[in-house]
């Protein structure tokens, strides 16, 4: 992980930047993780992620983020580090959609599921894998685990 921001933010490729966090319940020892399930669009319901969403014009990405986890779980965030993705600083998740994702702990509210999702699930060290997340966030579970879990808790 850095907390350096990565060179690409999509725009140079045409691309839309969303943003997200790996919502933790302690960013210095994280045992477990928050998943939240879609409702929309049909193609996505059902399916696990990570909470965020689009980055708004005249906004910051870390902007974005403490918007959107506010908008849809009900929830002041501090931000860790950033999990820098392994295509150009982002993480690609389509050709139309580019991703940049965030550690962050809650430090006001309770998450509900207030849009975008109905339910959410703390997953406990050793269980991140345990739902069906979306196809482009697997490999993200698999290296938040890789970046913040001891592997003898793994």
């Amino acid at each position: 992980m850095t907390s350096s921001p990565p060179a690409a933010d999509g725009a140079s490729t045409g691309q839309l930047l969303v943003v997200a966090a790996a919502l933790v319940d302690d960013l210095d020892a994280p045992s477990q993780l928050l998943a939240a399930r879609r409702v929309r669009p049909a193609s996505l319901a059902g399916r696990w992620e990570f909470p965020g969403g689009k980055v708004e014009p005249g906004e910051s990405p870390e902007q974005a983020v403490h918007r959107e986890l506010y908008e849809e779980l009900g929830v002041r965030v501090g931000l860790g580090a950033e999990l820098t993705g392994p295509d150009d600083g982002v993480w690609r998740l389509s050709d139309r959609y580019v991703m940049r994702l965030w550690t962050a702990e809650v430090v006001s509210g309770t998450p509900q599921p207030l849009v975008e999702h109905d339910e959410l699930r703390w997953l406990p060290v050793g269980q991140w894998s345990t739902v069906p997340w979306l196809d482009a966030d697997v490999r993200i579970v698999h290296a938040l685990s890789a970046a913040l879990v001891p592997a003898a808790t793994r």
